[in-house]
């Protein structure tokens, strides 16, 4: 599948979008390189990692992604509360945030194939003597 077709990425590109749109006027240059990076890296590893060519490879990619995520998320809470970014348009990235992250997670689980795992097979019996 095409990384463009991924709704993770979709939305992933838009929180991004949202995000430089949202710091286009901040002075604070450090801090508003920090989070447009982190923003804008959930949707470029999802991106790379689908380009690669295993599963392995692509799982390693996604969790990049997730770690950005929770920069981001990070980021936004401090934005909040240095007077940045107002708490109103906080609630809505940080669930969409919080969202893709759950997302990313999902496919984590779907590329290292743990929705396909067995169960353990345990004997439980006490040993003869």
């Amino acid at each position: 599948m095409k990384f463009e077709q991924l709704k993770v990425w979709q939305r992933a590109s838009r929180l991004a979008c949202n995000i430089y749109g949202l710091m286009k006027n901040c002075k604070d240059y450090g801090f508003k390189d920090q989070i447009t990076r982190s923003a804008l890296s959930i949707s470029s590893n999802i991106a790379e990692g689908e380009e690669r060519e295993t599963a392995k490879e692509s799982a390693r990619f996604l969790y990049y992604a997730k770690g950005s995520a929770g920069e981001l998320l990070t980021q936004l809470y401090i934005g909040v509360e240095i007077g940045y970014i107002e708490k109103a348009n906080s609630i809505a990235l940080l669930t969409e945030t919080k969202e893709i992250a759950a997302m990313l997670a999902a496919l984590i689980k779907l590329r290292k194939g743990y929705v396909c795992e067995n169960t353990a097979d345990y004997n439980l019996e006490e040993p003869r003597t």
